[in-house]
């Protein structure tokens, strides 16, 4: 015993000088701002669930339909999968290995190899059967914890797979409010342009009956016809952005066109546009999957470092064979046949040229990757809220002005058609009129649609929640 604590001791010393020590890598917190310049005033009731667009029933039916069959979101959790078989598997290295084995062995020798001048009595068995049957384990100790460190990596990686599919619910179910916002878009600006076509059609149809009446030049009558017809042109171009959005839907859902446009056709929800909730920049670090997935790559990166820190020490491993040996098969069983090996054995680096010291420098290398990976992490959520906070003011302000700009290019347009219809004002006027409420309508559409879209965003760039 006091042999082997002196070969212990002389290998720990010997296996520390084998390699240098181990590289530093800072990884201070990010400095974080005490709020965001955007920012609205605190407001209780603001939810941030309610961003989302949870009273149509379309995107219901089209988020929950993602969250059991998008082909990237089961990616994703299949990755989890594998991260935890990961983890099993390094877990499963520091405990000890058994293994049964039975065996059966037939041997021949020529006698005439031991040479033809042996002493008279002697014999051998020129055919021999062994029949053996074992039982055997192995265990590293693992003194300095490099199989520990192992398994802490692995387990981190694990909370990084579950990080990464609640990022990819987080984008899923945006990009689905996004495409459900636009579709409802699309059926605003659709009633907005029919509006159009219908006012440019009356237009015409009392511009011709001026013209019959010798009241107005037939050129009146074909500046209105053109007019209605660049509104149904503006109509008919809106299907191509339809087509898009289908086709968009399908890859988020994992559900056929027709699927898609079954739940599309489901009823619309209501046109309130809720406030944007309060938060601060700190609660992007809780919040924000992607820097929670990116920590935990931190994290594994700083583990995997320890383990190839240790690979510096000695290894001890222990191992033990019991079983029995016979050469007959009824003898198999008897006490004599008993066998049985301990061991232990002792392994230390001496030289290796190196490998153990680039290990480390490869380690110490991703560990500052995934330090500045959790840092661009943590600058892009806050960027990312910062603009949707200011997106959120900035699309109400613009929805705001588009909806009164609408309101009173429409009022001019009716007083300019009841100007002309009582002669009190020429037909360009009425159409110039015409032709700014039609586009108006349009544009407070849009608009409105854009602030629904920078709410999404928002919901997005705080962290989302699960639905």
């Amino acid at each position: 015993m006091r042999c082997f604590a002196t070969l212990a001791a002389g290998a720990l010393m010997v296996s520390a000088c084998v390699a240098g020590p181990v590289p530093e890598v800072a990884t201070p917190a990010p400095s974080m701002p005490q709020s965001f310049a955007y920012t609205p005033a605190a407001n209780e009731a603001a939810a941030l669930a309610d961003l989302l667009p949870q009273s149509d029933a379309a995107f219901r039916a089209l988020s929950g339909t993602a969250m059991t069959s998008a082909p990237n979101l089961a990616e994703a959790l299949a990755r989890i999968d594998a991260a935890r078989a990961n983890a099993g598997r390094a877990g499963a290295a520091r405990l000890p290995s058994v293994a049964v084995d039975g065996s059966v062995s037939a041997t021949r020798i020529n006698p005439a190899q031991f040479g033809s001048d042996l002493p008279g009595g002697i014999a051998f068995d020129t055919e021999q059967t062994a029949y053996g049957a074992n039982l055997s384990a192995s265990w590293d100790a693992d003194i300095f914890g490099a199989l520990r460190a192992s398994e802490r990596a692995a387990i981190a990686r694990i909370d990084a797979a579950t990080a990464t599919a609640r990022a990819v619910r987080v984008a899923l179910v945006g990009e689905i409010a996004t495409s459900v916002i636009d579709w409802r878009t699309l059926a605003a600006r659709e009633a907005a342009l029919q509006e159009d076509v219908n006012a440019a059609q009356r237009l015409a149809g009392l511009t011709g009956a001026r013209e019959e009446a010798g009241l107005s030049p037939g050129f009146d009558r074909v500046r209105a016809e053109a007019a209605a017809s660049s509104s149904r042109s503006r109509l008919a171009a809106l299907q191509s952005e339809r087509v898009r959005l289908v086709g968009r839907l399908v890859t988020l859902t994992g559900q056929s066109a027709q699927d898609v446009q079954a739940m599309l056709a489901l009823g619309a929800g209501d046109d309130v546009m809720p406030p944007a909730p309060a938060a601060l920049p700190s609660q992007l670090l809780a919040n924000r999957p992607d820097i929670a997935a990116a920590e935990a790559e931190l994290m594994a990166s700083d583990a995997q470092l320890a383990a190839a820190a240790r690979q510096r020490f000695p290894r001890l491993t222990l191992s033990s064979t019991l079983g029995l040996l016979a050469f007959n098969p009824g003898d198999l069983f008897d006490e004599d046949s008993l066998v049985y090996t301990l061991a232990g054995g002792l392994t230390a680096p001496l030289f290796d040229g190196g490998r153990i010291n680039a290990e480390m420098d490869l380690a110490a290398a991703n560990k500052r990757a995934a330090y500045e990976a959790w840092r661009g992490a943590v600058f892009t959520g806050l960027g990312e809220a910062e603009a949707g906070y200011g997106l959120v003011a900035a699309a109400d302000a613009e929805a705001a002005a588009a909806d009164a700009e609408r309101a009173g290019l429409e009022r001019a347009a009716r007083l300019a058609d009841t100007r002309y219809r009582a002669g009190l004002s020429d037909f360009l006027t009425v159409l110039e009129a015409r032709r700014n409420a039609d586009a108006s309508g349009e544009r407070a559409a849009a608009a409105k649609g854009r602030a629904l879209r920078a709410r999404v965003a928002l919901w997005q760039a705080l962290g989302g929640t699960e639905t």
